[in-house]
């Protein structure tokens, strides 16, 4: 039978979910209705509507629990992590001064029209996130931050000009999938110049995993949440090896 799961709430595998989604109707109790059936449709039962609100004429948003009646068998699901041993920001320096014997060159965009910095900033600024120092503040580490909006060319001009280590690429705006066909055109720009295996690349980003980052050419992929240590890390370790 294997290892099946269901959603938890209130007692395990109560298959209590909670779901929230817009539909193009006005809100009342037709909209409310439509709800209740569409998440019915998608097998979640007991529906119950917590929140109906309408954002814009002729949009309604709601939040919606209800119990979802699919299981999964856990031990059947794959998934991969960036394999690697965590450092610290002390440990870090102290490998690349005892290791590597130079200073590590990175540089790191968001790339194509994606004006958004959040996630780059968060690894690369010398405040860092949730505590943990970003890359600028590390002695033994170049950073280099070029912001956001920035050309595949140009990232991997700076990545030449400064003899990277590492290229960080950080992507938000994910609409039509923007993230993947930027993405892609960074790791076909290198492949086309001859110098992929010249750096480590690496992604980030809310709607990546590492499964989908070496699916499309990058050497790791990090999710929400990742702090600057772990981005450190892996480059680190990657450069010991070599």
């Amino acid at each position: 039978m294997g290892n099946l799961i269901k959603p938890y709430g209130d007692t395990i595998d109560d298959g209590i979910v909670q779901l929230s989604f817009t539909l193009p109707v006005t809100n009342g109790a037709k909209a409310k209705k439509a709800a209740e059936i569409y998440a019915n449709n998608l097998k979640i039962e007991d529906v119950t509507i917590a929140h109906a609100e309408e954002i814009a004429e002729g949009f309604t948003y709601f939040v919606i629990f209800g119990k979802a009646s699919v299981s999964i068998d856990y031990d059947s699901v794959k998934a991969s992590e960036v394999s690697t041993e965590f450092y610290d920001y002390y440990e870090i320096n102290s490998l690349i001064k005892e290791k590597i014997n130079r200073k590590v060159n990175v540089v790191g965009a968001s790339i194509g029209t994606d004006a958004h910095t959040v996630g780059i900033d968060a690894i690369m600024n010398m405040k860092g996130y949730d505590g943990d120092y970003g890359l600028e503040r590390y002695p033994e580490i170049n950073a280099t931050n070029l912001g956001s909006q920035v050309t595949c060319e140009e990232l991997v001009e700076s990545a030449l000009k400064n003899g990277s280590d590492a290229i960080l690429v950080s992507q938000t705006v994910t609409q039509k999938d923007a993230h993947i066909r930027n993405f892609t055109e960074l790791i076909e720009l290198l492949e086309a110049e001859k110098i992929r295996k010249q750096f480590l690349v690496i992604a980030g980003g809310p709607r990546i995993t590492n499964d989908l980052a070496i699916e499309l050419g990058y050497d790791a992929g990090f999710g929400a949440g990742t702090v600057p240590s772990q981005v450190a890390s892996y480059i680190v370790t990657c450069l010991v090896k070599e």
